[in-house]
């Protein structure tokens, strides 16, 4: 048995992971690009890049609310009911993004200057920003389809796109930012409209996929209001999960900055950010098999086998730990080596070397975090998620704090990061994972 949840683990997680690493590369080819046209024009870029990516990123219940919605009627045994669920969370994505895209556009001075970039830097991310938003919606209805098709037990499909998605951007950005023959490029407009037009094409793709399996199942394309109001509401606990995560990360970041002065401060918030960069990564592997355990739980659970979905968990589980360790391991044996990668600063290099450490010792623990994250978002548990992410910003904030001002230094404040934020949320999701409150059977 253990080998036949091993084999669907991998069929799920190993595309998942493509993918998720494929995402980051439409920012990377940007940047690159972009890089070529001067300083000011990437930082423009770089400030329109986190405002999108914070806008996006409270989104992403998109993707997992409707995974665990599709998956559950795929395990009833209902895929008509699966694709008109996930036809509704689409149409959910339309509305927010036709929402945030409005705003956005109208907002764009007032967020850009919130930056205090100068005023060089502050017109070009303007231009590109009030251009990338129209890549909005596009972006949401990407988050929805693949989570659709996660829920339907299809991965593969979210990376075939992502590529070539990838590989379409990389040649609109050229064409566009330095154009060729007698056509003049665009600059960092072009770079803008190239990156939204290639989100356009992948949004196309994954779209065209679910409706060509809805009308195949006999399920209708029109929007469901009821449908649509009930994928907001599970969707609501899913941000609140998202903000207290995201403001977690945020606390880390102030009390580096506060726990520093002077040229120390500079040397710590480089390390930080290189170490930061370093665990985003790796959390990819680990979020991969979490994807896998959303679509997998409620999977099962729709089908009402509750010793399944405890024996699949275990084992789910156990790749958390495994991959975890293997991650540690790695980080640790490589962490005097990182550093010259990523700066030419022997302080950075010295300074690193002890906080990949400490980022190792907690990759088991975040192995087994990421799994049970996954499992009951799968299990639609978001409303314990939402509570448990609060509880875990209460803890964490005034540890990190007293890490920074008692202890002082970078790696007292990563410790804290490792023991209390990671070890908090442990805690707190092995307890509801061993219960049975999560385990509601049927397609609700």
């Amino acid at each position: 048995m253990a080998h036949e949840h091993d084999r669907e683990i991998l069929r799920l997680a190993v595309p998942a992971f493509l993918a998720l690493v494929a995402e980051p590369m439409f920012l990377l080819a940007d940047a690159a690009i972009v890089g070529h046209l001067g300083t000011p024009q990437l930082a423009g870029q770089g400030i329109a890049a986190v405002v999108l990516q914070t806008a996006v990123g409270l989104c992403i219940f998109l993707a997992y609310g409707t995974t665990a919605s599709v998956a559950r009627r795929v395990g009833a045994g209902d895929e008509k009911g699966a694709l008109a669920q996930g036809v509704d969370g689409v149409w959910l994505a339309v509305l927010i993004g036709i929402v945030v895209t409005v705003l956005g556009v109208a907002l764009t001075g007032p967020l850009v200057g919130a930056f205090g970039a100068g005023s060089s830097v502050e017109g070009y991310a303007t231009t590109y920003l009030r251009i990338a938003w129209l890549g909005t919606t596009p972006l949401l209805v990407m988050l929805a389809t693949t989570g659709v098709l996660r829920g339907l037990q299809d991965t593969r499909t979210p990376l075939v796109v992502a590529v070539l998605g990838n590989g379409a951007n990389i040649g609109l950005n050229l064409l566009l930012v330095y154009g060729v023959g007698p056509v003049d490029g665009l600059g960092i407009v072009g770079s803008a409209i190239g990156t939204v037009l290639a989100q356009l094409l992948s949004a196309a793709a994954l779209l065209a996929v679910v409706v060509r399996g809805a009308r195949a199942s006999g399920a209708s394309l029109a929007p469901d209001l009821p449908g649509i109001r009930a994928a907001a509401r599970a969707g609501v606990a899913l941000v609140i999960r998202t903000v207290t995560l995201r403001a977690s990360l945020l606390v880390t970041t102030v009390a580096v900055t506060v726990g520093s002065t002077g040229h120390d401060r500079a040397v710590s918030l480089a390390t930080h950010q290189v170490a930061i960069t370093l665990w985003t990564f790796l959390a990819f592997v680990l979020d991969a098999i979490a994807i896998a355990a959303q679509a997998i739980t409620g999977r099962y659970l729709g089908a009402g086998d509750v010793a399944g979905t405890r024996a699949v968990t275990r084992r789910m589980v156990r790749w958390g730990v495994a991959s975890g360790v293997a991650c540690g391991v790695l980080l640790a044996a490589a962490s005097p080596f990182l550093g010259p990668l990523f700066s030419g600063d022997p302080e950075v290099h010295d300074l690193l070397v002890p906080v990949l450490v400490v980022a190792a010792l907690g990759q088991p623990v975040a192995g087994v975090v990421f799994v049970l994250d996954g499992v009951l978002i799968g299990a639609g548990d978001g409303r314990y998620l939402a509570w448990a992410g609060l509880a875990v910003l209460v803890a964490y904030a005034p540890a990190a704090f007293v890490a920074a001002y008692v202890a002082g230094g970078l790696v007292a404040v990563w410790v804290a990061f490792a023991a209390v934020f990671m070890g908090a949320r442990l805690v707190l999701l092995t307890r509801r994972a061993w219960s049975d409150r999560w385990m509601v059977t049927g397609v609700s």
